[in-house]
């Protein structure tokens, strides 16, 4: 089946869920009126429908390769990327100043989860340059912003980011690579990453590498590590690739999915970099590309999601097994009650997870267009939630949509197994979703809840304003924010992190869970309480915000029973 991209949706939830007006009202992002805006989804949507999407079947049948020391892509991935760079898709939110469109990032996201929805594998390069492009307009000196930015942004060159090795994953301060000066401003790079996707590729004529790496004064731990722009090709006087670095490919990885993508083992001898930001202060840069991917992730598995519903939809409307309690009906699975009720959770989740996202992009293209510190707060919150609830909606959905198919869904040839293949790791590679959880209830509560409070304030208010209309819809709503409001009280009140960390999962999908909710009766109310949204929105605030009040209760319990556990009652 073709896959459709969501415009209508996007377009709805720009209007009357996420508030992209009040972005575009400010003299920041003035240049994406409504006109613009409509005109870039519809074309990036097109190029999605017709052009990526043809190519996610072959990247996964065709894997990436190394041969002779070179990374051969997938068939077509070349002329996709193409399409990508030149329609400036790299490059949506990247500053004017080096040939950025300089549009929202609300906008970005919603471009970035189309990309997703239609070949995941290949949507992961641009991905990965844009977080490039973000540190390096943050933190790089203007010598380098100057050759590297342009040949970034136009797709030219693409980037990577360079954090793990084989005793470093989630403690980044472990690693190993060093860098030594050179003494004409450069450093010489020595070390191995590996898991850089996209490490090198066969389409742009380079490939900058962002690496971590430590000084020889360094001190342990991430306070110690500073970063690196380490190119393929050292650039020559014009700004053009010139010779190779001292870096190669030493393998790519054999994966469970996203076979189009190459992952690969990085191996760094000398190559010359260029130091990123202030020494020791790495992370904090890194960081900035992190925070950008973290979005963009969660952006991913919502793309993976709504492919996968469209793909299990289509299936369910056409394959007709056993009677059904549809008088006058196709005779098809949809009119099964199990099978109706896998599909309204998948399209209702959708929903909510894109909803999360975009609210979070629109916070972060609110602080940026302000400099108010209560965006950047809201911005920071919904981060974690994004990228958390996102690749589990992603995971999810897929698995669903799986069961949906039945056997068939377990035949490769249908193309459903793919979707959850291809997205399981989006779960873990960004900071894996336990790390986005303990973040949420450690650092983002730092402000003792103010930014939790606030945003559990204006569902209230919300759910006040929807009492009149819809007050079987906005009653269970209002309820959960409260049932929030003390899990947030109850987090904030242990010193102990580690009574947090036992809950930090389950009171992350709470949230998740309660911003839904508020997120579907905003649609019912904007339709008037009558329509497919209405209906939607009841059947998650009636069967899936309920979820809210046993996740709560467990992020609540605390760590004591967790610790009682000894390994060996793990091994009775």
């Amino acid at each position: 089946m073709p896959y459709r991209a969501p415009v209508d949706e996007y377009r709805f939830l720009f209007d009357h869920i996420v508030g992209l007006g009040q972005v575009t009202a400010t003299d920041r992002f003035a240049e994406a009126t409504p006109d613009m805006t409509a005109a870039i989804l519809s074309e990036a949507g097109r190029m999605c429908e017709e052009v990526l999407y043809p190519l996610q079947r072959p990247g996964d049948m065709t894997p990436a390769r190394l041969e002779n020391g070179v990374v051969r892509t997938s068939p077509g991935y070349a002329e996709g990327y193409r399409a990508i760079a030149d329609g400036g898709w790299v490059s949506i939110s990247a500053h004017p100043d080096h040939g950025g469109m300089g549009l929202p990032m609300t906008l970005t996201t919603a471009v970035n989860e189309m990309m997703s929805s239609a070949c995941l594998a290949l949507q992961l390069n641009p991905l990965m340059t844009q977080g490039q492009i973000e540190a390096i307009e943050h933190h790089a000196s203007d010598a380098l912003k100057a050759i590297y930015l342009p040949r970034l942004v136009s797709g030219a060159w693409s980037g990577t980011m360079n954090l793990t090795e084989p005793q470093a994953g989630s403690d980044v301060g472990a690693l190993r690579t060093r860098a030594e000066p050179n003494g004409d401003g450069t450093y010489a790079i020595t070390g191995q990453k590996i898991y850089i996707s996209w490490g090198d590729n066969d389409f742009t004529e380079n490939v900058c590498h962002l690496v971590l790496a430590r000084l020889p004064d360094g001190v342990p731990g991430t306070k110690g590590i500073s970063l690196f722009l380490v190119p393929k090709y050292i650039p020559d006087d014009n700004g053009d690739p010139g010779r190779p670095n001292g870096l190669h490919v030493v393998s790519l990885e054999h994966k469970m999915g996203l076979h189009g993508s190459p992952t690969a083992v990085m191996q760094y001898d000398g190559a010359t970099g260029w130091l990123v930001g202030k020494p020791h202060d790495g992370m904090r840069a890194m960081f900035t590309m992190m925070n950008n991917a973290r979005l963009g992730v969660g952006g991913q598995g919502i793309g993976v999601a709504e492919a996968a519903f469209q793909h299990a939809l289509a299936y369910a409307t056409d394959r007709k097994q056993g009677r059904t309690p549809v008088r006058g009906g196709t005779g098809a699975i949809i009119d099964h009650a199990d099978v109706r009720r896998m599909l309204a959770t998948m399209r209702a989740d959708t929903f909510a997870a894109r909803a999360i996202a975009l609210a979070c992009a629109q916070a972060i293209d609110m602080q940026t267009a302000t400099g108010e510190a209560h965006w950047a707060a809201r911005a920071a919150f919904l981060t974690p939630i994004a990228k958390a609830f996102g690749t589990d909606t992603g995971i999810a959905v897929s698995d669903m949509g799986i069961q949906v198919h039945g056997g068939m869904g377990f035949i490769e040839e249908t193309g459903a197994a793919q979707y959850l293949r291809d997205v399981r790791v989006t779960a873990i590679y960004e900071g894996t979703n336990g790390i986005q959880a303990m973040d949420l209830a450690s650092r983002k509560l730092m402000d003792g809840g103010e930014a939790a409070h606030a945003m559990l304030d204006e569902i209230e208010a919300q759910a006040e304003t929807a009492r009149g209309t819809l007050p079987d819809l906005a009653e269970p709503v209002w309820q959960a924010s409260e049932t929030l409001r003390e899990a947030v009280e109850w987090m904030v009140a242990q010193q102990d992190t580690t009574q947090r960390f036992a809950g930090a999962a389950p009171f992350l999908r709470g949230v998740a869970r309660v911003l839904g909710g508020h997120f579907h009766l905003k649609a019912a109310l904007a339709e008037g309480g009558d329509g497919p949204r209405s209906r939607l929105a009841r059947f998650y605030i009636t069967r899936l915000l309920p979820e809210h009040a046993g996740l709560l209760a467990h992020a609540t319990q605390g760590a004591d029973d967790l610790y009682a556990l000894t390994p060996e009652d793990f091994a009775a």
